[in-house]
């Protein structure tokens, strides 16, 4: 069963090589690497050649965003399983696909996920904040919450059959997205009970308060465009248990 791992990129010298090499240390050997780079005017590309393999695909373009790339991403892929790792993140060892992998040869389970843990720039070992992924469900949704975006593998046939990101978002898309898929469909997910992913503090969706004046706003249109009650004061209610994830360590 192969599994796609699609990387988007835009000047990410620093970090790209980091994130890359995280897939190709993989024990599971049915990868496929799909990079999507939006035409870096630096060293991006340059480093992320001689890591491509022949079974590997790799483009380099303009395009209209972070979510523009990732479904250029899915529609290249070619693998049963699709799955994203950001040029800034890492999996946090070596065997995360193939314990993914093993979830899958359930024919019956849609999506697997797990949770998360972020570091800050320059230092990849101190965990600062671990998050764990809430249940997929409306009910969460519909508080604000929803699993690590880059922890989650779907079958490549759930974005067939209900869509790509809608580009109109700008941090939110994946969350739309799930409100859309559980509200339309009846899909089997399952949570690893572990970190899958380490996250760069300062990404998109953790860049600061203008961001999450965006992001809070975006989620509210999601619930809406896909009729999932919510209001202002649930969302802003995840924001304790956030600080807490902080705290603990």
């Amino acid at each position: 069963m192969k599994i796609s791992v699609i990387t988007a990129t835009y000047n990410r010298e620093k970090t790209v090589v980091r994130a890359i090499e995280s897939v190709k240390n993989q024990t599971y050997l049915d990868i496929e690497l799909v990079v999507v780079d939006g035409a870096s005017k630096d060293a991006t590309i340059s480093l992320i050649e001689p890591l491509i393999g022949e079974n590997d695909i790799c483009v380099s373009e303009k395009d209209d965003g972070l979510y523009d790339a990732l479904n250029k991403g899915i529609s290249l892929a070619t693998g049963a399983v699709v799955g994203f790792l950001h040029s800034d993140d890492m999996y946090v060892n070596t065997s995360v696909l193939e314990k993914v992998a093993s979830m899958f040869l359930d024919q019956s389970i849609d999506v697997v996920y797990g949770d998360a843990c972020f570091f800050r720039e320059g230092n990849t070992q101190k965990v600062v904040r671990y998050y764990r992924s809430d249940e997929l469900s409306v009910k969460n949704l519909a508080w604000g919450k929803m699993p690590a975006h880059t922890a989650m593998f779907f079958r490549k046939n759930v974005y067939e059959t209900y869509g790509l990101f809608k580009t109109t978002y700008h941090i939110c898309a994946d969350y739309e997205f799930l409100c859309r898929i559980v509200t339309q469909a009846r899909l089997k997910s399952v949570r690893l009970p572990e970190p899958l992913v380490k996250m760069q503090i300062g990404g998109v969706s953790t860049g600061g308060l203008r961001s999450t004046i965006i992001l809070n706003k975006e989620v509210l249109k999601a619930c809406a465009d896909n009729e999932i009650y919510t209001n202002i004061l649930m969302v802003l209610s995840k924001y304790p248990s956030k600080i807490l994830q902080f705290i603990k360590l």
